[in-house]
């Protein structure tokens, strides 16, 4: 394939992917296709987000005023990359609130990175899914104006938030959220809380099912599936931070009074 025609299929991608395709058939070296990428680069034609990793100008744009969706953006910064948390609520247009932060899953080391004043954040996936081919499931690959983004489906970003808030925007942020999901699959979501092997982050979720059960029609069966795995003793809803609140016994789960409550809905 020659540069321009890859180009013209792939607005944001990563050396690698390149310069298979630039070797394929041919006995090219790598240095060879870095060298058709520097060129391109020099002529303005490619913008060079950070190391390995590139976006195509388009005739009439420049690189300092291309646009480059962050979502594609953020599926590329890793080979395996997924968008997820807050991310995906927003992909998904489901988020309270418009944040400039990307998180995505990876099982590669990464270092967070800023763009344009957008922070794009890898989180590790749990060690229970990184041997899983599918990362545990729950992710679909879906098209951004011709790209393809990988994103963690809603049924995963709710236990994901759930499992951790701080990449979530904060409980707030996270109920608000959720609450705008109309649907969800309660058995994919107890499918794959399950593989997490987290018995705090099971209550957790087992708490805003049950606590929403009858917009989300939440059967008794579901939540008692869950019980089966709710911690042997009592444990906070947030770790790290044992703030006071009230302790659900059928949880287990010590849930602060501005949650359990929702304490935001009275300021609206």
């Amino acid at each position: 394939m020659k540069p321009v025609d890859y180009f013209a299929t792939h607005p944001v991608f990563r050396f690698e992917d390149f310069a298979s395709s630039h070797r394929e058939g041919e006995a090219r070296k790598p240095e060879a296709s870095l060298a058709v990428l520097k060129q391109h680069v020099r002529a303005g034609h490619l913008l060079r987000v950070r190391r390995g990793l590139y976006a195509v100008v388009p005739r009439g744009q420049t690189p300092e005023t291309v646009p480059v969706d962050p979502y594609v953006l953020a599926s590329r910064l890793a080979k395996d990359a997924v968008v997820a948390f807050h991310g995906a609520l927003q992909f998904h247009g489901k988020a309270h609130s418009v944040f400039r932060r990307y998180p995505f899953l990876t099982c590669t080391r990464v270092k967070p990175f800023v763009f344009r004043d957008s922070e794009f954040v890898p989180v590790p996936v749990k060690p229970p899914l990184r041997s899983l081919s599918d990362l545990g499931g729950g992710i679909l690959e879906k098209d951004r104006d011709g790209a393809p983004v990988r994103v963690t489906t809603l049924e995963r970003t709710l236990v994901d938030v759930l499992d951790a808030p701080r990449h979530g925007g904060g409980w707030e942020e996270i109920w608000r959220s959720l609450e705008s999901v109309e649907f969800f699959d309660l058995d994919a979501v107890t499918n794959y809380v399950l593989k997490l092997d987290s018995a705090v982050t099971v209550a957790k979720v087992g708490f805003y099912l049950e606590q929403h059960r009858e917009e989300l029609m939440v059967e008794e069966w579901h939540l008692d599936r869950l019980r089966e795995h709710a911690p042997s003793q009592p444990m906070y809803l947030e770790r790290g931070k044992r703030e006071p609140g009230k302790l659900l016994s059928r949880w287990n789960l010590v849930v602060p009074a501005r949650v359990l409550n929702r304490t935001w809905a009275e300021v609206t």
